[in-house]
C-alpha cells in the first residue's frame, strides 16, 4: 500500500507538472496543505521534502516551498544514487548510451585514482546519458577488478549499483566527491548536444565499500545549462 506522504506528494506534483504552479510560484502553507488534503503535519512534511530532495522545490524555515524551474535536473551531491535512481520519478524518460565497456591496466593516472598496482585490471565504463532527446552527461566509470571481476554490458545499460548490491552483495558505504568547471574537450563536443556551450562541469567521485575498500572511480562531465547541484548544510555552533 502506497504511504500518505508519497500520496501526497504525487499529487502535488501533478499539478507542478500541469503548470497549476509555475516555476517561482510558492505553495500553500502546511497548515493549508493539511486543511486541503486532510493530512497530517508530518505527511505534509514528508511530502515536501521529497519534492525538494528530486529537486521541484526549495524550502526554507518560515517561509513558503517555491516552485523550481523544471528544465534543471536534480543531481545529490551528499548521496550516493545511481543514475536510475535519481530520475526514478521523473517524467522526462532519460535513457543510456554505453560507448565502450572493456579492460585497462597500467594507466599510471588511473592506478594513482583507484590505488591499483601496475599488473591490476580496471573495468573501464563509459557511458553517455540523454534526457528528453538531448545528450547532456557523459559518465567515465572505472571499477577495480579486484571487487568487481565481472561487469556484464545488461548491468552497464541499466543500473550497476543494482547488479553490485543484489547480484554480487556488495555493501556500498561512502564517496568523497570534488566538483569543478573546465573548457569543453573535443570528446564532450562529439558526445554531447553541446550547443553554445564551451564549459563543462566536471564531478569526480571515489566510491567505497561499508569497509573502506575503494573500488569504484568517476568522472561524470554535465552540461552546465541542465544541472544544479544540491545539497543539505547544517551551521555549526
Amino acid at each position: 500500500m502506497e504511504s500518505k506522504y508519497r500520496h501526497l506528494y504525487k499529487l502535488l506534483l501533478d499539478k507542478i507538472d500541469r503548470r497549476e504552479y509555475e516555476p517561482g510560484d510558492k505553495l500553500p502553507a502546511e497548515g493549508e496543505l493539511m486543511e486541503a488534503y486532510g493530512a497530517s503535519r508530518d505527511t505534509v512534511r514528508k511530502a515536501l521534502e521529497l519534492l525538494v530532495q528530486d529537486g521541484y522545490i526549495q524550502k526554507a524555515r518560515g517561509k513558503a516551498a517555491e516552485v523550481l524551474d523544471k528544465n534543471k535536473f536534480n543531481f545529490p551531491v551528499s548521496e550516493i544514487a545511481s543514475f536510475k535512481e535519481i530520475y526514478r520519478f521523473s517524467d522526462s524518460k532519460p535513457k543510456t548510451i554505453v560507448e565502450n565497456l572493456e579492460i585497462v591496466k597500467g594507466d599510471k593516472n588511473l592506478m594513482a585514482a583507484l590505488q591499483i598496482g601496475p599488473e591490476d585490471e580496471a573495468f573501464l565504463l563509459e557511458r553517455v546519458r540523454e534526457i528528453e532527446g538531448e545528450k547532456i552527461i557523459i559518465d567515465k566509470d572505472y571499477f577495480s577488478r579486484k571487487v568487481v571481476e565481472n561487469l556484464p554490458l545488461r548491468a552497464a545499460q541499466d543500473s550497476v549499483y543494482e547488479y553490485l548490491e543484489k547480484e554480487l552483495g556488495l555493501k556500498i558505504g561512502f564517496a568523497m566527491k570534488e566538483i569543478t568547471v573546465h573548457m569543453a574537450t573535443d570528446e564532450d563536443y562529439r558526445l554531447l548536444d553541446m550547443g553554445s556551450y564551451d564549459m563543462i562541469v566536471v564531478v569526480k567521485s571515489y566510491t567505497y565499500l561499508e569497509d573502506s575498500t575503494l573500488f569504484q572511480f568517476t568522472e561524470s562531465r554535465h552540461r552546465p545549462d541542465k544541472f544544479k547541484f544540491v545539497d543539505f548544510a547544517r551551521r555549526k555552533l
